[in-house]
């Protein structure tokens, strides 16, 4: 009963907040008119074909960032063209100075916010909540993203077809970019679409904007876009994308014969109409897909690792559920499909429905997968799937529900669902973020006993100088959903935030940062189980793009049974208190050699523990990097002492944006086991790829280097678009 009291009243403050601080009028919105592309169209990144001559200009940017609504230190100009079945951009980046652009990365999707670099970001809905984003920097490197959360974050594993062009000259540097209509959704009869523009001018640490010039806003909320009219009626085709892939795999087990195998998959998907995506899969095969990076665990909770495969990618913001809790509880979490226990288990087949009608988005997956035989435990095939319906409210919140069904080791009755409410708004008296939101799930399966429900309540604002968040979960001891996340249960866990990031006239300080974080968890009868205040009294970033912070963190912990810290150690039930420090010191991406590193100490249950972070980037050139990830735990317990490392290297040769060659070397003590991951990745035409994928893992033994397994995959693919 609590919990729906609680529900009611989050109901009345949305209602409430609605209605005292939304603006219920349609605010003007600049625009740029898009002019029409006849007949061929050369993408070059020179901006010289004769069809820019006619095209509208847009060159009114102001400066973000350091100063909010200031002249830019160099002169922008787009100009958008389009035809029925592509939209051009053509963008022109002046710099006085161009040997000075800071431009190291070709790799696709690579981080490009510390490099001179163009944003876009287009809303085909123009439902200011939805989006997709496309960046481009000065070598041509591309990123493609979706909006997610409703602007407040975005989804960097979705992947487009899409061209981009740059050429570096002495007046600064261009780009072309050629999107094609099939490559995303969007509304049909509309003529205008949300739209805004971003340029990172990286020397100067300087960030302009098209429109919402506002620091307390995100560049790709998309209801502070601008529009792009005057679109013509695009034609999709017939629709069609059938992607055939033939995999060849030579792998073998320690010192056996390799097993050798072709076989063939086929992925293919079907326009309902240009906003409705029906999806099939077929003996789906995830080769391409890089290794996870190893991480130490010093928790008595299991680790997260992000979902990498493309398949379930494609649509991934429509499932999202809640409002940012991060990785406490997620009701849906793909990676329970087709991997289990570290091990791949293969895919038969499976189907994915997912797009808008109107201000409803909705998704539904169902994936049927093999058996498999894990040393001796036979892992049956099961069907499992996904049912997500969102619908937008209230300008710029929504509702929504969320349904799972099957198990993927075929425990019977499993289900799970869920119902999530978020209000949002970008005007909260005037121009301020605001967030409240509300959720409620419920599990079961027929081991489940106990609690099955979870309830979560988020009150939030974000914004750039005071940023304050209150959030609330309880969750059921027996709250265990067969395709969901969740770490930790049978809990009441509160987390309250507070940050003040003043920006001082300092020339050489840009933005400081002091945070206290409140987190609280006690069990679901009252008594506490965890507390930690985290506080971040100096989080400076410096006008070069360099950062240093220090921080402090009491903890507590009230173990109910012992847990494995390391082995052979294992910490005693009982209470402990401790503290941790932290130092840490980032040097700006602009340099060619860039990083950062961390120190945590102090005491750890009745013990202490250093724990030491490295993560080191070097750019000789923009065809070569290298990044190096370390971590030295060093404890000295009670219970006993542990030294742990782990250590990764990442050495990427990109010849050009289409063909790349990425190796990862990883190593830790404590599974003394070397894992080399080399992939290649070759573009050969925007609708056609190859991977070349050479996966060896050794085992450290008492003697010698022992062979754990070896594995060669060549793999091609092909889109055909109809």
């Amino acid at each position: 009963m609590k919990e729906k009291h609680l529900i009611s009243s989050c109901l009345f403050l949305l209602l409430f907040f609605y209605v005292n601080h939304a603006n219920a009028q349609q605010e003007n919105r600049p625009t740029l008119a898009v002019g029409k592309l006849e007949g061929d169209f050369l993408l070059d990144g020179q901006l010289t074909d004769a069809a820019w001559e006619k095209a509208p200009v847009l060159d009114q940017f102001q400066t973000v960032v350091p100063e909010e609504g200031g002249t830019p230190s160099g002169r922008t100009s787009v100009r958008v063209l389009a035809n029925p079945r592509f939209l051009i951009i053509g963008i022109e980046c002046f710099d006085d100075d161009p040997s000075g652009i800071v431009n190291f990365s070709k790799l696709r999707d690579v981080e490009l916010e510390n490099e001179d670099h163009i944003r876009l970001v287009i809303d085909p809905f123009l439902d200011g909540q939805s989006g997709i984003i496309l960046a481009v920097n000065a070598g041509g490197a591309r990123y493609d993203a979706l909006v997610s959360n409703r602007g407040e974050s975005e989804n960097e594993a979705w992947d487009a077809i899409w061209e981009a062009k740059t050429q570096i000259h002495d007046k600064g540097w261009t780009l072309e970019i050629r999107l094609p209509i099939q490559s995303f959704s969007f509304k049909k009869g509309l003529h205008e679409w949300g739209f805004n523009v971003e340029r990172r001018i990286q020397r100067f640490q300087e960030t302009i904007r098209w429109t919402n010039i506002r620091r307390d806003q995100w560049f790709i909320q998309t209801s502070r876009a601008g529009l792009l009219t005057n679109l013509p009626d695009f034609n999709y085709g017939l629709g069609l994308n059938v992607r055939p892939s033939i995999i060849a795999n030579a792998s073998k087990i320690g010192n056996g014969n390799y097993d050798v195998t072709l076989d063939p998959s086929l992925d293919a998907s079907q326009r309902i109409g240009p906003n409705i995506v029906a999806t099939i899969t077929a003996n789906t095969d995830f080769a391409e897909t890089e290794v996870d990076t190893r991480q130490t665990n010093l928790t008595r909770f299991p680790l997260f690792f992000p979902e990498k495969r493309a398949f379930f990618l494609e649509g991934a913001d429509i499932f999202e559920f809640g409002f940012g809790l991060g990785r406490s509880i997620i009701p849906f979490f793909s990676r329970r499909i087709g991997l289990y226990s570290g091990n791949a288990v293969p895919i038969l087949a499976g189907a994915k429905l997912n797009g808008r009608v109107g201000k409803t988005a909705f998704g539904g997956l169902t994936m049927q997968t093999r058996s498999l035989d894990l040393e001796g435990e036979n892992l049956p095939g099961s069907t499992l799937g996904v049912i997500r319906v969102k619908q937008n409210v209230l300008k710029e919140s929504s509702v929504g529900f969320i349904g799972t069904f099957g198990d993927p080791q075929s425990r019977g009755s499993s289900y799970t669902s869920g119902v999530d409410f978020t209000y949002q708004t970008t005007r909260f008296q005037g121009n301020k973020n605001f967030l409240v939101g509300v959720s409620g799930m419920y599990t079961d399966r027929m081991d489940l006993e106990g609690d099955q429900s979870a309830f979560a309540f988020k009150v939030d604002y974000p914004n750039d100088i005071w940023d304050a968040a209150l959030t609330y979960l309880r969750i059921g001891d027996a709250f265990d959903p067969s395709l969901g996340f969740v770490p930790r249960r049978g809990i009441h866990s509160w987390r309250a935030g507070l940050t003040y990031a003043p920006r001082p006239s300092w020339k050489w300080l840009r933005q400081m940062r002091n945070q206290l974080f409140l987190f609280y968890i006690t069990d679901l009868k009252g008594r506490w189980e965890s507390y930690r205040v985290f506080t971040a009294p100096i989080n400076w970033r410096l006008e070069s793009g360099d950062r240093f912070e220090v921080n402090y963190m009491p903890r507590g912990e009230r173990l109910i049974e012992p847990f494995g810290i390391a082995d052979d150690i294992s910490i005693p039930a009982g209470e402990y208190h401790f503290n941790r420090y932290r130092l840490e010191a980032q040097l700006a991406a602009k340099r060619k050699f860039n990083g950062q590193l961390t120190w945590w100490f102090g005491t750890f249950y009745e013990g202490r523990l250093n724990e030491y972070e490295a993560s080191l980037n070097w750019n000789p050139a923009s065809i070569l990097t290298f990044e190096l990830i370390g971590t030295h735990n060093v404890g000295r317990l009670p219970f006993g002492d542990f030294d742990q490392t782990l250590l990764g290297l990442r050495v990427r040769f990109n010849a050009s944006p289409d063909l790349q060659l990425n190796s990862f070397v990883q190593y830790d003590t404590d599974t003394k086991s070397l894992g080399i991951n080399a992939r290649i990745h070759w573009i050969f035409l925007p609708q056609g790829e190859i991977f070349l994928v050479i996966n060896h893992n050794t085992l450290d033994g008492l003697e010698r280097w022992e062979l754990i397994n070896q594995q060669v995959l060549l793999k091609a693919r092909y889109n055909f678009r109809l």
